[in-house]
């Protein structure tokens, strides 16, 4: 039998690493979280290579003390739980301190941040684990912390990622979730120096899926509102029209957090099982609220599994109020789907391009489409003239025509 030993600081790092920091959008999503939980309104994310050369998180939130920063990086170290009974009443997305230290284990790492009451800032170095640096900064009031190298000292890791574009998608499907999921903070992402999505911090739900899902779906929305014995369920079905052929649209949010949970979706199909055939799936965006010591979010390292104290009373819950809402706005259509979609269109959601979600300045509403011209420009009363007269010779032409036949009978007649 071999020698059993104590494993050294930087292999633990690194196998903990493994549990939680699985690709370049298992980074960003821990960032994301964290800058959510400081009460950012404004989150830009960069991406280069899909993430696996560089990942930058910028937030407005309220930053990081500087005698605070260091600890940052501990394993284990946060500041949103005290002991293991406030595992039990989680508020937050994030709390076992396992991020950042996990991020640094297997990268190389930048923080800057500055607390919104302080002068200066700090930038912060690591290196797989190890401290590179500390120095005073000029910086905004916020975070940033630049991800290098992703799995460069962890061969075996790297060599498991997908190509550049996979990996980007990942994180471009993230990024919509985590807008859905909070639509009252804007959110930026930037791969390979372009634009690839942004939200406007409205707070617009139904703009969002807009957005993202585009008119058809937008345009089917069915609004969902109900509340039961501690529980509460809102957010937006799609018309039967709008099903899908897999579950991909079916998303869950638990008291803030997108979670992928069997019992959910299986809740959500049994009540709507009667508009859809079979082996399709309906388009969902719903919102769960109940009391935090109803449901265990510490179940898995990623943190998008979840359990339920009391699962039975809740997939009745969802499954009556899904039906109950099918049943009441009729959601079986009576129309063609072409004619729905013009019947439907909201002016609000013409696809006018919004401002960029950090201009100081944003537009209170979208122009309109005929802004600039006159009704005579859209219109002119000569044409509308000429056209009448236009139709009024064709008449009489036609007049000519029948005459004409009536006299050539008349001389046959005679003949």
């Amino acid at each position: 039998m071999a020698e059993i030993i104590q494993l050294d600081k930087n292999t633990i790092d690194q196998i903990a690493a493994g549990e939680v920091i699985e690709n370049p959008a298992s980074v960003v999503k821990e960032l994301v979280e964290n800058a959510i939980d400081a009460g950012s309104t404004l989150i830009t994310v960069e991406i280069r290579e899909g993430g696996t050369s560089l990942i930058r998180v910028t937030d407005n939130g309220s930053g990081i003390e500087k005698t605070q920063v260091r600890k940052a990086f501990f394993s284990h170290a946060t500041s949103k739980i005290r002991s293991a009974a406030d595992l039990f009443a989680i508020s937050s997305l994030g709390f076992r301190g396992e991020a950042l230290s996990s991020i640094a284990a297997v990268a190389e790492v930048e923080m800057i941040t500055k607390p919104k009451d302080a002068l200066i800032g700090v930038r912060y170095l690591m290196d797989g684990s190890k401290e590179e640096g500390m120095e005073e900064v000029g910086a905004p009031s916020g975070t940033s912390v630049m991800v290098r190298r992703l799995f460069y000292n962890t061969p075996a890791r790297k060599k498991f990622l997908r190509k550049p574009r996979s990996e980007g998608a990942l994180v471009g499907d993230l990024m919509e979730k985590l807008a859905l999921d909070n639509p009252h903070i804007a959110f930026h992402l930037v791969s390979d120096k372009k634009e690839v999505f942004s939200s406007s911090g409205s707070g617009n739900l139904k703009e969002l899926i807009y957005r993202i899902y585009g008119r058809e779906i937008a345009n089917s929305l069915i609004p969902v509102h109900v509340k039961g014995d501690g529980v509460m369920l809102h957010g937006f079905l799609g018309e039967p029209v709008v099903n899908r052929a897999n579950r991909n649209q079916e998303l869950f949010f638990v008291n803030g957090r997108y979670v992928r949970n069997k019992l959910l979706s299986r809740a959500l199909e049994e009540g709507y099982q009667q508009y859809l055939m079979q082996h399709r799936f309906p388009f969902a965006v719903l919102f769960i609220e109940l009391s935090t010591d109803l449901v265990d979010v510490n179940a898995h390292p990623s943190k998008m599994e979840v359990r339920f104290h009391e699962p039975d009373a809740l997939y009745e819950f969802i499954r009556r109020s899904v039906e109950e809402v099918s049943r009441i706005h009729e959601m079986i259509p009576n129309v063609a789907l072409e004619e729905e979609k013009k019947d439907k269109i909201n002016p609000l959601l013409n696809p006018v391009p919004y401002p960029q979600p950090f201009e100081v300045n944003r537009l209170e509403e979208p122009p309109s489409l005929f802004e600039g011209f006159s009704q005579k420009e859209l219109l002119p009363e000569d044409e509308t003239g000429k056209e009448a007269r236009q139709k009024e010779g064709a008449g009489k032409a036609l007049l000519q025509k029948e005459e004409t036949g009536q006299e050539i009978l008349q001389r046959e007649e005679t003949k």
